[in-house]
């Protein structure tokens, strides 16, 4: 997960302030020295660490915080205020001719990810409504041009390419006025990488640049590369004079040192960043959120940005009917669990939870594919008043689920256990929440206490 030791090392230490009644400067500094630490082992540049860690003392060490009656929280926002004005203060959007297409540039050294993203970014515009189309500007690199052909038969985003004989620049250029001729608003050109930064790659990326006038230059730099990506970004920057910064990999990287130096020593905003190899898995870079996630305080705008694009309201509103009225079936749990899946891992969305990274056992909670397809297939083997009625699996109906789904009667044995727990969960709930309802009383007892200690959603 991004960011997972820096955010483990934050939160020991901002735990340790929360629980002082009373701060001395003594008090700062020591968790102060601490954050400098855990910032420098997450390789975050140095110069960075050290302007930062002393706003955040110039602040902290007040008469303000000194005598408030939480002095801890206070220097917990006052660190998420300076971490959110590090990576950028506020997200920083595409840029949008007044004439289409609107043009991007990308750009950064081979191995990056560059092809990937640009069929990533042409998805995302999809999903808005625009129309991009997408530029085959790597003559170089073999396999390149029918990689983006692939990526764009995926996406069903047209491809403009004049194969591998003709120069880069004659194919933007050719490109740019295809797309001006066939009405589309966005042009993504994906041009050649290097394995190190040479002349002649700058040299021809200077010339696209002059026959195609891009309206954003985004660099592409993989973010488990930590401070060689700043490294990057900052030749980049001096000679192509980027307009901002796609990060890839960032789910890769426990460290996050890249996302938070990149802004600060280029003045490049961050874009983008990809977090997983989807083709929609490429997300808009919120500076604020994104502290919010590090300091443990989750980020659920981004969870319900997720939700609103992956559930269908209808059916939630149909399934929200059934659990209330105890009508769940299995049919219904396979389909909440294609809901959940299309939100992304589910580690990845427990952590945008205010204070659920923290609880044992949330970081183990992940979609295993293998596994959500063994619990389709079992599922899937039962007959329709099966599903309907889960009190008829005797042991020779459990049986022949298992021989027609391919997995062990035990396994049969956990998916049903785990539903007749979600049931009893639901119908307790309805009891409660339903007309003349006393509320819920729970506190840890009954089938919804069990499930809290014990229940274990089957993804895992």
């Amino acid at each position: 997960m991004a960011f997972e030791s820096l955010s483990s090392r934050l939160q020991n230490v901002f735990g340790k302030l929360r629980g002082k009644g009373k701060l001395s400067e003594d008090d700062v500094n020591e968790a102060l020295r601490e954050v400098r630490l855990a910032l420098l082992e997450a390789d975050v540049n140095f110069k960075v660490v050290k302007e930062l860690v002393a706003k955040i003392k110039e602040q902290a060490v007040g008469q303000e915080v000194m005598k408030s009656f939480t002095p801890g929280m206070v220097v917990i926002d006052i660190v998420n205020k300076e971490l959110t004005a590090l990576m950028g203060g506020t997200q920083s959007k595409l840029a949008r001719s007044n004439r289409p297409p609107t043009v991007i540039l990308m750009v950064g050294l081979q191995g990056a990810g560059k092809t990937t993203t640009s069929g990533k970014l042409a998805r995302l515009l999809q999903k808005q409504n625009h129309r991009p189309l997408l530029a085959a500007c790597d003559i170089y690199r073999p396999a390149a041009i029918k990689q983006l052909q692939v990526l764009g038969e995926q996406l069903k985003v047209p491809v403009f390419t004049m194969g591998d004989k003709t120069s880069p620049v004659e194919i933007a250029k050719n490109a740019l006025e295809h797309a001006k001729d066939n009405n589309h608003d966005y042009l993504i050109v994906d041009t050649a990488g290097r394995l190190h930064i040479d002349e002649a790659l700058m040299d021809e990326l200077k010339q696209i640049r002059e026959v195609v006038s891009p309206d954003e230059v985004l660099l592409v730099v993989d973010a488990m590369t930590g401070q060689d990506a700043v490294n990057v970004a900052e030749s980049f920057n001096k000679q192509t004079e980027l307009t901002g910064v796609v990060l890839t990999k960032l789910d890769g990287d426990t460290r996050g040192g890249a996302a938070l130096s990149v802004k600060a020593v280029t003045g490049c905003p961050i874009k983008f960043a990809a977090m997983g190899e989807k083709t929609d898995a490429l997300e808009p870079f919120y500076p604020d959120r994104m502290a919010s996630r590090i300091l443990g305080m989750g980020d659920m705008l981004t969870l319900i940005e997720k939700a609103q694009a992956g559930i269908d309201a209808d059916k939630a509103k149909e399934m929200e009917r059934k659990m209330r009225n105890a009508e769940f079936t299995f049919d219904d749990l396979i389909e909440q669990m294609e809901q959940v899946k299309k939100m992304g891992p589910l580690d990845e969305l427990m952590n945008m939870i205010p204070g659920m990274g923290k609880l044992k056992g949330a970081q183990d909670m992940k979609v295993d594919d293998k596994q959500f397809g063994r619990v389709t297939a079992i599922v899937r083997s039962m007959t329709k008043i099966e599903k309907e009625k889960p009190e008829l699996l005797n042991a020779s109906r459990r049986k022949r689920i298992a021989n027609g789904s391919g997995t062990s009667i035990q396994e049969v044995n956990k998916v049903i256990k785990q539903f007749d727990d979600m049931r009893k969960v639901m119908k307790q709930f309805s009891g409660m929440m339903g007309p003349g309802g006393k509320g819920f009383k729970n506190k840890g007892k009954g089938p919804l206490g069990k499930m809290g200690k014990n229940f274990r959603f089957p993804f895992g």
